[in-house]
């Protein structure tokens, strides 16, 4: 089955640019531009891997939408990315990594890679 990724940016042009670099790695990917829309993907696609940026709109940052994810979906790869804030370990989840940017496109693409759950993946719907 193919992997899943969901870009959560609120920047569009930065947006495209990782998408279009994941589409091409092979990846279903889903485009989110806040934090609620990310949520509201979440709950209804397969996801295998989050990548969000720290920064959003909305009131919720991407580290909170780390630290739902790692708590709702464990099994979900979460990697957040920012080129105003470094974001350590102490703040991180347990597994997530950090990509600062501006970042090299194929760095980003062997994170995600290295993100994707060895198991099944997260289906909507179901809590395994």
């Amino acid at each position: 089955m193919q992997k899943a990724v969901l870009v959560v940016e609120d920047e569009a042009l930065i947006r495209f640019v990782a998408v279009d670099v994941l589409e091409d790695d092979g990846y279903v990917v889903y485009e989110a531009g806040s934090v609620l829309e990310a949520v509201g993907i979440l709950s209804s696609r397969e996801i295998d891997v989050v990548f969000t940026d720290v920064d959003m709109p909305g009131g919720l940052t991407g580290v909170d939408l780390a630290k739902l994810v790692a708590g709702v979906y464990p099994e979900i790869g979460i990697l957040i990315t920012s080129g105003r804030y470094h974001v350590g370990a102490d703040v991180l989840p347990a597994g997530a990594r950090f990509l600062p940017k501006p970042y090299d496109l194929g760095l980003l693409s062997s994170h995600v890679r290295e993100l994707i759950p060895r198991g099944s993946s997260y289906r909507a719907g179901n809590s395994s």
